[in-house]
């Protein structure tokens, strides 16, 4: 079964991207990547499907939720 909001962590989504973690949480700082979602006290991760919507278009992506902290 294919579900595309499941939870993807750093390492898949630097893999997936090809950004560096640093370029990366800049571009979360911006909203111009995905924010992250907490799982567990000392862990986040992304949905996969605001992952995708980015990869599809990385220079249109605007997150709804810049500026909010983590949920």
């Amino acid at each position: 079964m294919n579900n595309p909001d499941r939870i993807i962590r750093l390492k898949t989504v630097l893999a997936r991207t090809g950004l560096s973690r640093t370029t990366l949480y800049r571009k979360m700082g911006e909203g111009t990547f995905p924010r992250q979602v907490k799982i567990s006290v000392h862990g986040a991760g992304w949905h996969e499907s605001a992952v995708n919507r980015w990869v599809a278009d990385p220079v249109g992506y605007r997150d709804d939720q810049a500026g909010r902290q983590m949920q």
